[in-house]
């Protein structure tokens, strides 16, 4: 497979920076700010899985664990040891690192629907930890009065800081999973996806790649976590149980598995989507619970599945090439016509 022309890569994501960089122009909401802001560190736990799930073929239920870690890590560090935000962001990544490469030692021997079960039990086992760890992460109450995330002197402390801050990490995740589609390990991801067997005869070195990029997954949830925690200064198990892990893998899945660019339009999808639901139920049924809410919303996403069965950004993709082409064979044929 040839690897992409840096040009290439770079033009989208320079257009994609350059939109997102300008859309608070164009809000005045701090809601819709602080929406986007959850989108963009949401974003960033969804290419983690893209790499892990898409380009290794590695299920995935137990990412929210590794969101949780990271989180409770950078709270618990600058609440009770004064570190700095940053400092305390790559400490508790740091961490995260350590205990998903001791994890994914033996979990990764595991294939298929085993290996799910496998990640979906470091999943509950860590939600169980955070609630009952009373003493350190405050049980089920929480821990309140996080400080804001610092860099050096400068305190990140509004929601437009905040949305800066998140979205250009994004752009700095999505460089380096680019990069590292397109590298060698990129090229050993996919040869262990299409055929584990194929690849060790060719001399893949399976439990050494498969092992890096759950770190590497488990490092971008850690991130994502430590930013979360700062930004919201206050936090509690239940954003980091099952539920949370479905809903990454579903974004991921929605915005296409073998897509890096899947993350971003993915994660916007599903949040984006969930909140006109409810929105739209509340106006028309005022009295509407969220059971009605949970069963439009899980239908519109199984019709996604059906019709878009390889996510929006890659179906989306296809169809305007296929539009292009099209339009472009329309008019060399009128030409040639022109020309008899």
């Amino acid at each position: 497979m040839f690897r992409q022309p840096r040009s290439r890569r770079a033009l989208p994501l320079g257009l994609f920076a350059a939109a997102v960089f300008a859309l608070p122009l164009a809000l005045h909401s701090p809601y819709a700010l602080s929406t986007l802001t959850l989108i963009g560190l949401y974003t960033i736990v969804t290419l983690g899985l893209c790499l892990l799930m898409g380009y290794a073929g590695q299920a995935s239920l137990g990412q929210a664990a590794f969101v949780g870690l990271g989180a409770y890590g950078s709270a618990i560090l600058t609440r009770a040891f004064g570190l700095p935000g940053w400092l305390a962001l790559l400490c508790a990544c740091a961490l995260t690192a350590a205990v998903a490469w001791l994890v994914g030692i033996p979990v990764l021997k595991l294939r298929g629907h085993y290996l799910a079960m496998g990640t979906l039990a470091l999943g509950v086992i860590v939600n169980i930890g955070l609630r009952e760890w009373r003493s350190v992460t405050g049980g089920p109450s929480g821990l309140a009065g996080i400080p804001h995330f610092a860099l050096g002197p400068l305190t990140i402390k509004g929601d437009l800081q905040y949305y800066y801050l998140v979205w250009a990490l994004v752009c700095v995740f999505l460089l380096i999973s680019l990069n590292v589609v397109d590298s060698r390990f990129g090229r050993a991801l996919r040869a262990i996806r299409a055929s584990e067997s194929a690849a060790e005869s060719l001399g893949v070195d399976l439990g050494r790649i498969k092992l890096a990029v759950f770190v590497l997954a488990a490092m971008y949830a850690s991130i994502s976590g430590s930013l979360y925690a700062h930004y919201m200064t206050f936090i509690s198990p239940g954003p980091f149980d099952l539920d949370s892990s479905v809903q990454f893998v579903l974004m991921a899945a929605v915005g296409g598995l073998a897509s890096i660019w899947g993350a971003p339009f993915g994660t916007a999808t599903v949040v984006l989507l969930a909140l006109a639901i409810r929105e739209l139920a509340l106006a028309i049924v005022p009295q509407a619970g969220g059971e009605y809410q949970a069963v439009v919303y899980g239908v519109l996403l199984v019709l996604i599945m059906i019709f878009l069965p390889e996510g929006v950004t890659v179906s989306g993709m296809r169809y305007v090439r296929e539009r292009l082409a099209r339009g472009l064979w329309v008019q060399k044929v009128r030409r040639g016509g022109r020309g008899l």
